[in-house]
C-alpha cells in the first residue's frame, strides 16, 4: 500500500514537473535558510551550557545608584567573593578574574600581543568545565606566575604536539611557567580566555598582599559564586544586602550613594544582560525572537506555496479524485495520497537543503560570526530537526490540498463540474495576502535597520576619527622619556599632520570612573564622573573643538588644571565653568582642580550611551599616540611610523590601528545581524515571486480560452494585462494595510533602544508596498501579457 502511494507520487511529480520545480525550488530555500537561522538561534541559546555545573554557577552584578544617575556593571569588589565562601553556607565555591592589559609573551622567536588574559582564582577550575590536556587542574594556579595557557596558544608557541608543561613564557620583565594546558575554551561562552594566571600574581604585582584585599570601594573584577546544590538562589540573592550594609554601606554612604548586588545565571548572561563591561560581545533576546519568526515565516511561506499551486491544480485532478472514489477508494486513503506526495516533496527538498548548507556552510560563518561545521548538521538533534521539518512542511503544506481533494463528490467531478474551477479562490487569495504582508513587514523593517545602523555610522561624533593611526607602547614600565623622544620624532615626519597622547581615546572600554567632590551652586556634591589624561595636542589631533577658556598648554597644568566638556557644565548647572572647583573626596588638605577650558560635547562612547560627563586631566607622554595622517602616501608614511617606533622600542612588535575601524567596531555584532536579517528578507521575498510565478501562470493557462476570445472580441493587450493584474494589485493593497501596522509597532520599539535614533519616515512603507506592488502586478503582467498574444485561433479550436 505504501509503495503505491509513493509509487503514485512520484509520477504525479513528474507529470506536472514545472509545478514539481517551482515547489520544490520554494521549500529548498525555504528550508535552507531557516536550517542556517536555526543554528544561530541554537547556538545564542546554548552559550555557557557546555559548562557541567551551569545551573549552580551565577555572576554577581553591581548596581550603583548616585542622586541622579544608575551605573549598573558587572564588576564587583576584590574582597566579595571570598567573604561570601566564608560567610555564607549556601556558597561551595568563589572564583574572580581580573581582565590584564593587552601584553607582549615570547618564547624565543615567537613574540605574540596577547588581549584575552585574566588573572584567576585556582578555584576556578572548581567551579567552570575546562578539559585538561597536560596538568593537574587542583594545583595549576596555586603559586605566582603559574600560567593555564589554551591549546591554540600553545601550539602557537611551541608548536604542535609538544609538550608544554614546565615550560616558560616570558613578558618583557617576568616570566611565567606554563602548568597547564587546556583545550580553547569554546565560542559560546559569555567570558573566554587564552591564558589564565595565578590571581597570586596579581597579588604580588599590584602589592596587595595586605590590606589592598579588604578594600570594598575599588570595582575591578568579575565574581562568581557555585552555590550547593538545592539552595534557593532568590532567598540567597536577598542576603547580598546584609553584605552591602556590613561591608558597603560605612564606604559610600558619606558619599550619598547606594548600592545593590545581584545575582545572574550564567546561562543568561549572553542574552539578558545589558550591563557596562561585558567581557564579551552580548547577544539580545529581541533578535532571538525575530530570526525565529523569519525562520518559520520562510517556512511557512513555501508551504502557502505549494497549499496555492495544489489546490490551484485541483481541476486537473478532479477526474482522477472522480474514478478512485467510483472504484472505491475512501477519503482516507485519498487524504494519505495527497499527504505523500507531499511528504515526498518536503523530503525532495530538504535532501537538496541539506547539500545547499554544506555549499553555503562558509558563506553564513562568514555572514553571522559563527563557526558551524558539517558536524554541526551531523548532530544528532538536527537530524531530528530535519526529521521535523519534512513532517512540518509536509503536512502543513499538504493538509488543506488533502482534505479539500478528497471532498470533492465523484459524480460533479466526472460530470465537468471543476472543469472551469482552480480551488477554493478566497483561501488562495487570503493565503497570498499573508504573503505579501510578511514580506511587506520584512521590506520595511530590513529598511530602518539598515538606516539606523547606517546612521551610527555617519553621525557627527564631534570629533574627526578619519586617518587617525593609534599606536599604544605597553611594557609595564614607565616609558614617558622614550614616548617624548619618539613623538617629537613622528611631529617631524611626511605625512604626519599631528601628534596627540591620551591613556585613553573615544570607543575605548577602559575610561575610568571615579568619584569626586564637585563645587556647584548649592554648594559642593560628590559624583562619579568618566576621566582619563591627555596632552596638549590630544584635541587638535582629532579635531574637537573648544568653547569656552583654553585648553592645556604647558606641564604648569598638571597640577590644577582641568577641562571639562559641556555635558558636565549643564549636569552641573554651571552658568559658567571657568575657575570651578573639583576636589577628591575626603581630601582635607586643600589641594583643589579647576576648571580651565570647556570643550565641545563628543562621543566618548557608541551611540547606544548619551554623552555623559566627561572631565580630562593634563598629563604629557601618555602611552596611547593618535597621529593624524596625511591621506596621501599612506603606506609610505606608516612604514616611516613604525622605523621610528622601532628605534625606540626594539623589542615591541609595531601595531597600529586606525580610530574610524576601531570606534565602528562597536556596532559589529547589529551590523551582522542586520546584514543576516536583510538577506533572509531578500529569500523570503524571493520564495514569495516564486510561489507568485507558479500561481500566475496557472491561473492564466486556466482562462486562457476566456482571454483568446476576449482578443477575438477585440480586447487590447493591455485590457488584458490589466483585467488579471487588477486582482493582485488588490491583495497587494490589502496586505500593506495589514503590514503597516505591524512594521511601525515593531521598529518604533526597537529604535528606541536607541539615545539618537533615525526615527520613523513614510519612505520604507511607501518603498516596501511599491516593491510588492510591482513584483506581483509584473509577474501577472507578464503571463497575462503572454497569454494575449498567444494566436486566438489555436486555443479555441477546440470549441
Amino acid at each position: 500500500m505504501i509503495k503505491n502511494f509513493l509509487l503514485i507520487a512520484f509520477r504525479n511529480l513528474k507529470k506536472d514537473s514545472w509545478y514539481s520545480v517551482v515547489n520544490i525550488l520554494g521549500l529548498t530555500i525555504g528550508i535552507t535558510f531557516s536550517l542556517f537561522l536555526i543554528f544561530y538561534i541554537k547556538d545564542e541559546l546554548s552559550y555557557d551550557k557546555h559548562n557541567k555545573k551551569a545551573d549552580r554557577i551565577y555572576r554577581i552584578n553591581s548596581y550603583i545608584h548616585e542622586r541622579d544617575k544608575n551605573t549598573d556593571w558587572v564588576l564587583t569588589q576584590f574582597p566579595l567573593g571570598p567573604t561570601l565562601k566564608k560567610d555564607y553556607p549556601e556558597v561551595e565555591e568563589q572564583v574572580r578574574f581580573i581582565s590584564r592589559e593587552r601584553t607582549l609573551f615570547k618564547n624565543g622567536d615567537n613574540n605574540f600581543y596577547e588581549t584575552k588574559i585574566y588573572y584567576a582564582d585556582s578555584t576556578i577550575f572548581n567551579v567552570f568545565t575546562c578539559k585538561f590536556i597536560e596538568g593537574n587542574a587542583a594545583t595549576a594556579l596555586n603559586a605566582p606566575f603559574n600560567i593555564v595557557i589554551t591549546k591554540t596558544l600553545a601550539e602557537k608557541y611551541f608548536g604542535k604536539n609538544k609538550q608544554v608543561v614546565g615550560k616558560t613564557l616570558r613578558t618583557v620583565y617576568d616570566v611565567y611557567k606554563i602548568t597547564a594546558v587546556i583545550e580553547d575554551v569554546p565560542k559560546n561562552s559569555h567570558i573566554r580566555f587564552d591564558m589564565l594566571i595565578s590571581m597570586s600574581t596579581f597579588l604580588r604585582n599590584n602589592n596587595q598582599g595586605g590590606g589592598g584585599q579588604d578594600n570594598w570601594g575599588n570595582f575591578n573584577n568579575f565574581t562568581y559564586v557555585l552555590l550547593k546544590p538545592g539552595t534557593n538562589a532568590q532567598a540567597f540573592n536577598k542576603k547580598l544586602e546584609d553584605v552591602y550594609k556590613k561591608f558597603v554601606e560605612p564606604v559610600f554612604k558619606q558619599f550619598n550613594v547606594t548600592m545593590k548586588y545581584d545575582l545572574q545565571l550564567i546561562t543568561a548572561i549572553h542574552l539578558h544582560s545589558n550591563l557596562q563591561y561585558e567581557p564579551e560581545e552580548s547577544g539580545s533576546m529581541s533578535y532571538i525572537w525575530i530570526f525565529s519568526a523569519v525562520a518559520f515565516f520562510m517556512l511557512l511561506i513555501a508551504c502557502i506555496n505549494y497549499m496555492n499551486l495544489t489546490t490551484a491544480r485541483s481541476a486537473r485532478r478532479g477526474k482522477e479524485i472522480g474514478i478512485r472514489k467510483v472504484t472505491g477508494s475512501s477519503k482516507k486513503q485519498l487524504v494519505v495520497q495527497f499527504l505523500s506526495e507531499s511528504l515526498l516533496t518536503s523530503l525532495v527538498a530538504v535532501l537538496l537543503s541539506f547539500l545547499m548548507v554544506i555549499l553555503l556552510l562558509s558563506v553564513f560563518n562568514t555572514l553571522s560570526g559563527k563557526a558551524f561545521t558539517i558536524q554541526t548538521l551531523l548532530q544528532p538533534s538536527n537530524i531530528v530537526l530535519l526529521l521535523g521539518i519534512i513532517l512540518f512542511t509536509g503536512l502543513v503544506g499538504g493538509s488543506y490540498p488533502a482534505f479539500y481533494l478528497s471532498g470533492f463528490r465523484p459524480v460533479m467531478v466526472l460530470k465537468g463540474a471543476l472543469s472551469k474551477a482552480s480551488g477554493n479562490i478566497n483561501l488562495r487569495r487570503t493565503l497570498v495576502i499573508l504573503q505579501f504582508s510578511i514580506s511587506m513587514i520584512m521590506l520595511i523593517c530590513t529598511w530602518v535597520v539598515y538606516s539606523q545602523l547606517s546612521y551610527l555610522r555617519k553621525k557627527d561624533l564631534g570629533f574627526n576619527k578619519d586617518q587617525v593611526m593609534m599606536v599604544t607602547v605597553n611594557t609595564g614600565e614607565d616609558e614617558r622619556s622614550k614616548i617624548y623622544a619618539m613623538n617629537n620624532e613622528f611631529r617631524n615626519l611626511p605625512g604626519v599632520k599631528e601628534v596627540g597622547n591620551a591613556n585613553s581615546y573615544p570607543g575605548a572600554p577602559n575610561v575610568n570612573l571615579n568619584l569626586f567632590t564637585v563645587e556647584t551652586k548649592n554648594g559642593y556634591v560628590d559624583k562619579a564622573v568618566e576621566c582619563y589624561n591627555i596632552d596638549e595636542h590630544y584635541f587638535s589631533s582629532l579635531g574637537i573643538k573648544m568653547v569656552k577658556g583654553r585648553n592645556f598648554s604647558s606641564p604648569v597644568d598638571t597640577l590644577h588644571s582641568i577641562v571639562v566638556n559641556e555635558a558636565m557644565v549643564k549636569h552641573f548647572g554651571w552658568d559658567d565653568a571657568i575657575g570651578k572647583r573639583v576636589k577628591f573626596p575626603g581630601d582635607t588638605s586643600g589641594n583643589y582642580l579647576e576648571v580651565v577650558g570647556v570643550f565641545k560635547d563628543f562621543h566618548q562612547k557608541s551611540l547606544y550611551n548619551p554623552i555623559a560627563p566627561l572631565l580630562l586631566f593634563y598629563s604629557p607622554n601618555n602611552n596611547v599616540m593618535q597621529l593624524k595622517m596625511d591621506a596621501a602616501n599612506m603606506k609610505t608614511s606608516i612604514a616611516k611610523v613604525e622605523a621610528t617606533w622601532k628605534k625606540y622600542f626594539t623589542q615591541l612588535p609595531f601595531e597600529y590601528k586606525f580610530l574610524d575601524e576601531d570606534f565602528n567596531s562597536q556596532y559589529v555584532a547589529d551590523q551582522k545581524r542586520g546584514k543576516i536579517f536583510a538577506a533572509f528578507s531578500i529569500l523570503t521575498i524571493i520564495i514569495t515571486c516564486l510561489g507568485l510565478l507558479g500561481l500566475t501562470a496557472f491561473t492564466t493557462q486556466q482562462r486562457q480560452k476566456e482571454i483568446s476570445i476576449r482578443r477575438v472580441l477585440g480586447a487590447s493587450t493591455t485590457g488584458v494585462v490589466m483585467m488579471i493584474s487588477k486582482n493582485y494589485l488588490w491583495l497587494a493593497l490589502i496586505a500593506a494595510v495589514i503590514a503597516f501596522p505591524v512594521a511601525w509597532y515593531f521598529m518604533n520599539k526597537w529604535l528606541q533602544i536607541f539615545p539618537y535614533n533615525t526615527g520613523l519616515s513614510l519612505v520604507p512603507f511607501a518603498v516596501s508596498a511599491a516593491a510588492i506592488l510591482l513584483t506581483a502586478v509584473g509577474t501577472a503582467g507578464f503571463h497575462s501579457a503572454k497569454a494575449a498574444w498567444a494566436k486566438p485561433a489555436k486555443n479555441l479550436r477546440t470549441e
